[in-house]
């Protein structure tokens, strides 16, 4: 045949008979009717056995054993329109058995297969660099399994049909692990989240989403809370669901609580218009939700801070932007509560901070401060102390416009007046409370929106005169100031 040339010296092919039969025994080459197949290699009785190579017209070709004219035993089998080349074991022609295969498009496969698919236990690795080890069936991910994932995420527990599906667990690079059910890829059903920052979340998911999250917070109390001069008070807050009801699944939130005072104050509970501030402390004031600005003020006592951050806080998003959470995307401990497995520790609490516990949290023993350097209150111009002093009362009428830390309002003394004097309290006017959440990073991707609570604080009630002969002669020591619970 037109082929026999091919063979070496030493075991050069059977020629064909005139019918055109194929080699009966030794090394051969075939040309098969069709045309299609050529085969090179050894014979017995007629039928392919031992090693030899077929090749396909298109390209394709298998190189390895034969028996009783099958492909059976190890081998290589390449396929042209794909690309693909399996080196294996093989049944009938079929990739059964142990093998590795290459995919052209990346990857690579090495584990059972059975007639030609995944089937029983492998490792895989796609093109995207997610490696995956554990059983396939139907050339699919099903049952127990493990995947890593680029990242440094890693994922182990039930899968169906190619998706993460029953109960499995999440280690993210990051340190936040996920513990529970999965459908189709995604949180679904009764599942655990310890996050890197340090919350926790026990309870459903849908979709991806936490059902029970917060989504804002609040401050209990009166809308308008009065503190008398120098008091201390509590601030209770909560963290609540769409629906109202307190997210008592989640932990470990950090909140922050700073205040300001009003920067243009009313005549009927202040004695000073505004503040002037220094021009190294000027900054925008903030708007509250209550109708009027408000300027940086500190606390006094354990939970000192300011509104210094807050103006990063009042542009957060007041909606809810976040997406379900995708475990293949990076995710941006110690013992994690309710025996979800361990992540790294959580970063302890920043000072002047508190960490929610079921939805909730509270600041004890808050004091506002006596206004810091930088500040200068300035007096009404009708104020009390200009009627003590006996000058006329009068002048444009107080809180008229809208002035800035540059200019005095109307109705302040034009002149630059004395100013009231500071001490080490809070001078009585109207302030504000504000909660943040400072969790770092943020949970799920999103903070909460932070809440403002009005606060109105007041002089002390004067005792009785005693007289000016009992008021020469120093008394005992002051009663410590009240603590209002709000």
């Amino acid at each position: 045949m037109a082929a026999a040339s091919q063979g070496s010296q030493s075991s050069r092919p059977q020629r064909r008979d005139p019918q055109g039969r194929p080699p009966q025994d030794g090394y051969g080459v075939y040309v098969y009717p069709n045309s299609f197949f050529r085969y090179e290699g050894e014979w017995r009785g007629g039928k392919t056995h031992g090693r030899g190579k077929l090749l396909f017209k298109d390209g394709s070709y298998y190189e390895g054993e034969f028996a009783d004219g099958e492909i059976m035993g190890r081998g290589c089998r390449h396929w042209a329109h794909t690309g693909n080349t399996y080196s294996g074991q093989f049944v009938f022609g079929e990739p059964q058995g142990h093998g590795i295969m290459e995919y052209k498009a990346g990857g690579r496969y090495e584990g059972e297969l059975s007639h030609g698919v995944r089937e029983g236990h492998g490792c895989l690795q796609d093109p995207d660099g997610r490696v995956y080890w554990g059983a396939f069936h139907n050339n699919k991910r099903h049952g127990r399994g493990h995947m890593a994932f680029p990242n440094g995420d890693e994922y182990e527990g039930d899968w169906v049909r190619d998706q993460r599906q029953g109960h499995g667990v999440l280690r993210c690079a990051d340190g936040s692990v996920y513990e529970g059910q999965w459908h189709s890829g995604v949180l679904s059903g009764l599942g655990s989240v310890a996050h890197c920052s340090g919350v926790v979340y026990r309870g459903m998911w849908i979709s991806g989403y936490p059902v029970g999250r917060a989504t804002r917070t609040v401050i209990l109390g009166p809308e308008v809370m009065d503190v008398a001069r120098g008091s201390s008070f509590t601030v209770r807050v909560q963290l609540l669901q769409d629906n109202g009801a307190v997210a008592a699944s989640e932990d470990g939130r950090v909140l922050r609580i700073a205040a300001g005072v009003r920067y243009v104050q009313l005549p009927a509970y202040s004695e000073v218009s505004f503040f002037t501030v220094d021009a190294g402390r000027r900054e925008a004031p903030i708007q509250t939700p209550f109708g009027f600005q408000c300027i940086a003020y500190p606390l006094s006592g354990p939970p000192s801070a300011g509104l210094e951050s807050a103006r990063a806080s009042a542009s957060l998003p007041t909606g809810d932007p976040e997406v379900a959470w995708t475990p293949d995307a990076p995710c941006g401990q110690g013992d994690a509560p309710g025996g979800l497995p361990a992540g790294r520790r959580a970063s302890r609490c920043p000072e002047g901070c508190r960490r929610a516990q079921r939805g909730c949290a509270q600041f004890e023993d808050v004091r506002l401060g006596a206004p810091p350097p930088g500040y200068h209150p300035v007096p009404f111009l009708d104020g009390p102390h200009e009627e003590a002093s006996g000058r006329p009362r009068g002048g444009p009428s107080p809180g008229t416009g809208t002035p800035t830390t540059q200019d005095p309002p109307g109705g302040s003394r034009p002149d630059g007046a004395a100013e009231a004097e500071l001490g080490t309290e809070a001078l009585p006017g109207e302030y504000v409370v504000m909660v943040q959440d400072v969790t770092s990073p943020p949970f799920l991707g999103r903070r909460l929106p932070p809440a403002f609570k009005h606060l109105r604080v007041s002089a002390r009630e004067k005792a009785p005169e005693p007289g000016a002969r009992r008021a020469a002669h120093p008394r005992g020591p002051a009663s410590p100031p009240d603590t209002t619970s709000f």
